[in-house]
């Protein structure tokens, strides 16, 4: 066992690298908001993240393999962050946090929609989302014509956010 880890077993070593208050946000944020860019996670983050919170999560979760960070072609001084096949791999533990959050606490309808989709669609709705990240983050190649979930996802929360504006 490494001394510098409490004990190998795998719940505490997973929460060792995602059990601080921000990490999963983070990851949640790039993987169901498609927010790639720094400032994206930043100004768009409905939690509040701090910069020097955000800059020292994504430095983390590079440095663990969970994401990855390179140079924006269409912008110097901007970075691209991308999903990695462990962060991926985290879609059906989000559904199961989300269809927990949902059965025992005071959830929002907006911000519970995606996670009352993914709960619904079970397994199969999963893998499709893991392959639409895999394509997007990794550079899979999905067959013509195949649908979004996340574009399935996002629809469902603004129309949520559209009637109750509207309503």
């Amino acid at each position: 066992m490494d001394a510098s880890h409490r004990s190998g077993c795998p719940i505490n070593l997973t929460l060792e690298i995602l059990g601080d208050r921000w990490s999963l946000i983070v990851i949640r944020d790039i993987m169901f908001g498609n927010r790639r860019h720094f400032r994206e996670l930043l100004q768009n983050s409905e939690e509040g993240i701090a910069s020097n919170i955000l800059a020292d999560r994504l430095k983390r979760l590079v440095e663990r393999g969970l994401l990855t960070r390179a140079d924006d072609p269409t912008h110097k001084q901007k970075a691209v962050y991308s999903l990695t096949e462990m962060a991926i791999d985290l879609v059906p533990l989000f559904a199961h946090m989300g269809a927990w959050g949902r059965k025992h606490l005071a959830v929002s309808e907006e911000l519970s929609i995606r996670a009352e989709l993914l709960e619904n669609g079970g397994s199969n709705l999963w893998e499709d989302f893991m392959e639409e990240l895999r394509a997007k983050h990794l550079g899979k190649v999905l067959p013509p014509g195949t649908p979004s979930v996340l574009g399935r996802l996002t629809e469902a929360y603004l129309e949520v956010v559209n009637r109750k504006k509207n309503g």
